[in-house]
């Protein structure tokens, strides 16, 4: 039976929700992130990337490149609405749908569809369906493996779909450069072009032997393989996450005490919804600083028992910053705090004599959780979190806060 593999990428997603929410926004240059010295661009549309703007880029280039940009700080919550709801629409195709992150996903088809041809008919109808229900468009890469569907996505963005077939590879793949490789960084890439392979054809026509005394046996075989087409990941419905994080990076170092905990309770918070969204508990705790100087800490604290809840959590980060961090006076540029260690919560055996305080903690969390799924992120905060008024009253965003999104294409 013929493997038939989709990858769907959303096209520049979160740009594409706020111009779907703000129509006046349609057709003008909008970049979504942070501006300042410590920005970075979550994603822009197609209008600023004509300017040379991209994702992951420095706030402070893409101000240079595009003046006139839309900033946009980004609704994470409102993202990740509608990205499940892109996915309840990939599941009706079929139930192995692998999701890569908020934006992109890989569908299996084998069975499904007979070959890459009957798939392209698919391809057209879920595209179709998002762009009906969603306002959005997506690229879609056909192909008989996750490798070529991934590369084929991105050959005709946006809106595009492309299909590769193995036969396709001397016209659509030989020619590409080296670096559309997976496992292909700059380090590699650099030995790659020392050694005259600047494309991915190259590598077939290169000596094998010199091209493992080069890499490395493994990295001399993986890439060959891809440059042949070879691929036979299986797409996995449910990948197991090892850990959970959330981080921030501030405009201005904080160095306030109050400001820094409520940072961490902030961080906290967010990681145990992300828990109780998945269904899955925690036993370890990690906090991650970085200071102005760039110095980082990285400190982690084992659980006598997993939780979900955001009150253990916060409290091993701060028994770690108080204890394991030594700003000497130093800002904090950064902090995360993140879990791992993850698993489905074991029944317990309650107490006849002694209030469940954690039980009591969990169903009000996931009341809460309720009414923000409903009403959105910010429909139940904690008081502590609550911000003194600043300034500029239809500032949306904590002020300090320079990065917050994950980067996306």
């Amino acid at each position: 039976m013929e493997r038939v593999i989709l990858h769907l990428d959303m096209d520049a997603f979160y740009a594409a929700v706020e111009v779907r929410e703000s129509p006046d926004l349609a057709g003008k240059p909008l970049i979504i992130g942070h501006r300042g010295r410590r920005g970075v661009v979550s994603t822009c549309s197609y209008e600023a990337r004509k300017y040379g703007v991209h994702s992951a880029m420095p706030s402070v280039r893409a101000e240079r490149l595009c003046p006139d940009a839309i900033w946009l700080p980004g609704r994470m919550a409102l993202y990740v609405k509608v990205s499940r709801e892109i996915r309840r629409i990939m599941n009706d195709y079929s139930p192995l749908v692998e999701p890569l992150s908020i934006d992109e996903a890989f569908i299996d088809l084998t069975g499904i569809a007979a070959n890459l041809n009957m798939a392209i008919r698919t391809a057209h109808e879920l595209k179709a369906r998002i762009r009906d229900e969603q306002q959005l468009s997506a690229s879609v890469g056909v192909a008989p493996n996750k490798f070529l569907a991934k590369l084929a996505s991105d050959m005709d963005k946006p809106d595009g779909l492309t299909v590769i077939a193995i036969q396709d590879l001397p016209v659509k793949v030989w020619p590409l450069p080296v670096e559309r490789l997976w496992g292909v960084g700059p380090k590699t890439a650099e030995r790659l072009r020392e050694s005259g392979i600047t494309r991915i054809g190259h590598l077939l026509e290169h000596d094998p032997g010199l091209l493992r005394s080069r890499l490395g046996a493994n990295a001399a075989t993986h890439l060959t393989a891809l440059a042949r087409g070879d691929d036979d990941r299986p797409v996995l419905s449910e990948r197991p996450h090892k850990s959970i994080s959330e981080e921030r990076t501030y405009g201005e170092d904080l160095d306030d005490p109050e400001e820094i905990d409520r940072s961490m309770l902030a961080r906290a918070e967010g990681v145990a919804r992300q828990l109780r969204r998945q269904g899955i508990v925690a036993h370890t705790v990690h906090l991650k600083v970085r200071a102005g100087d760039f110095t980082t800490w990285t400190r982690s604290h084992t659980l006598p028992t997993p939780t979900d809840l955001a009150e253990p959590i916060v409290e091993a980060a701060r028994r770690l910053f108080r204890e394991r961090i030594r700003l000497a006076g130093r800002g904090v540029r950064l902090l995360g705090v993140g879990v791992s260690g993850l698993e489905p919560p074991r029944p317990v055996q309650g107490s006849l004599f002694e209030a469940p305080a954690d039980e009591r903690a969990r169903k009000m969390a996931r009341a809460a959780d309720a009414v923000r799924e409903k009403l959105g992120e910010k429909a139940v905060t904690r008081a502590r979190l609550l911000r003194k008024p600043r300034r500029d009253p239809d500032e949306d965003e904590p002020a300090g806060e320079a990065s917050s999104l994950p980067s996306v294409d």
